[in-house]
């Protein structure tokens, strides 16, 4: 993800933080000066809100093409190269546990923190009734993902009707079962469906590109809306959540990682981060994997001594596919937006968010609000109102900075852990 310029020379960051500035602003004078009051109410339903839902509706449209389109070539790219067979399937191993052991991170934070608590009972259910996305509809599909249910609905009888009641964890399955069989079937018909899948991911990236550049309004609209009806309360949860996703962060670079680096990779940690440091500045000042990966293979190879063909195949993989910040950073929105209006989730419920942030970090595409898809189908899944993503827009460009920096550096861990598996005449 990154801070790409907007039209006007503005870059779109900067946007967004007017946006988000001039929403709690206009949103905390209205409540101060008009709370209650029947223009305000109107101006709330019938001008800020569609503005918000507009946005989300677009973020919509994207989902299923993104997530269908991303999962299926990153599972091919892992196991496409023969050569690479024994670094793919371990490359994916690392991918997937420390992907995990991220998002649990981000979800024992969000639980013992509770950065979305605070607001009175009432004040949640009111905003819970007053969303246009918690149908009933939503509310029924919510209570019946328990139980066996739970491990059924993860195959999908129908993957179209799936796809069209944005069940996003079938979708997934799905993608995953073609991305598979896809690697396997080596045919001059496989390779022209990779090129129309590669087509319309291409299409989904430039589509997102375009859609974002409505972002900065649709925060100011949201964030209206928001404040407009809670005061001054939303800004005390806002920087508790902006808290609990970085001590989260904090806490995957600086123990999970060089725990991997000591005891897995073999080598000192402090001489670790000391040698990644371009590719970690890098990733830090311009938030995006990809702009970083010519840096990220420049400090494996040179600096780190990883070998060529296992530092362009971890690094060129894990700028896409080997998202950990991002990952847990879905994984304590969803979860802080839940508490923050009022919807209780089950353990059940937050082992599935588990799963769906790990797929959904694999398959995060990365350009500017790449995650944002992902993100709302997961709280309309659940029932969780996605009007909540206006709250966190605001604050993700410094947010972006540092998961962008745990994604990077976790891209150099697993060269070095997956270099050091390789048999010693083919890592010098």
């Amino acid at each position: 993800m990154s801070g790409t310029d907007a039209p006007g020379g503005m870059s779109l960051h900067t946007k967004m933080l007017i946006g988000f500035i001039v929403g709690i602003v206009a949103g905390l004078s209205a409540n101060v000066f008009a709370g209650g009051q029947e223009w305000l109410n109107w101006v709330v339903t019938y001008v800020a809100n569609p503005v918000g839902q507009l946005f989300l509706r677009l973020l919509f449209m994207l989902v299923v093409p993104l997530v269908f389109s991303a999962l299926v070539l990153g599972v091919v790219e892992i196991g496409q190269p023969s050569a690479l067979g024994r670094i793919g399937l371990r490359t994916l191993t690392y991918i997937m546990v420390v992907t995990g052991v991220a998002v649990l991170i981000g979800l024992v934070a969000v639980n013992v923190l509770q950065p979305g608590t605070g607001l009175p009972p009432e004040t949640g259910q009111a905003l819970l009734a007053s969303s246009q996305a918690n149908s009933a509809a939503i509310v029924e599909k919510q209570q019946a993902i328990s139980g066996i249910d739970l491990l059924l609905n993860i195959v999908p009888k129908n993957p179209i009707q799936a796809a069209a009641n944005g069940e996003l964890i079938a979708v997934m399955f799905f993608a995953l079962m073609f991305g598979v069989a896809a690697t396997v079937i080596r045919s001059d018909g496989t390779r022209s469906f990779l090129g129309a899948v590669q087509g319309v991911y291409d299409i989904c990236l430039t589509l997102i590109g375009w859609v974002i550049r409505l972002a900065p309004y649709a925060v100011a609209a949201l964030l209206f809306a928001i404040t407009a009806r809670l005061g001054f309360d939303v800004l005390s949860q806002l920087a508790r959540f902006v808290g609990t996703v970085v001590l989260a962060l904090a806490i995957h670079f600086f123990v999970v990682f060089p725990l991997l680096i000591k005891y897995v990779g073999g080598r000192s940690p402090i001489d670790f981060f000391r040698r990644a440091e371009p590719a970690i500045l890098t990733a830090f000042s311009t938030s995006s994997s990809s702009a970083t990966l010519p840096t990220t293979l420049m400090v494996a190879e040179e600096r780190l001594g990883v070998p060529r063909r296992v530092g362009r195949f971890v690094c060129t993989l894990g700028a896409t596919a080997n998202m950990n910040g991002t990952a847990l950073f879905e994984g304590v929105t969803v979860l802080f937006l839940a508490q923050f209006f009022g919807v209780e989730l089950g353990l059940g419920q937050q082992i599935l968010i588990l799963f769906v942030c790990i797929l959904g970090g694999i398959g995060a595409a990365g350009v500017p609000g790449g995650s944002l898809p992902v993100i709302a189908s997961i709280l309309v899944m659940f029932g969780i109102p996605p009007e909540g993503i206006g709250l966190i827009l605001g604050v993700d460009r410094f947010l972006d900075m540092c998961r962008t920096t745990v994604n990077v550096t976790g891209d150099l861990v697993g060269a070095v852990v997956v270099a050091r598996g390789e048999p010693a005449e083919e890592t010098k």
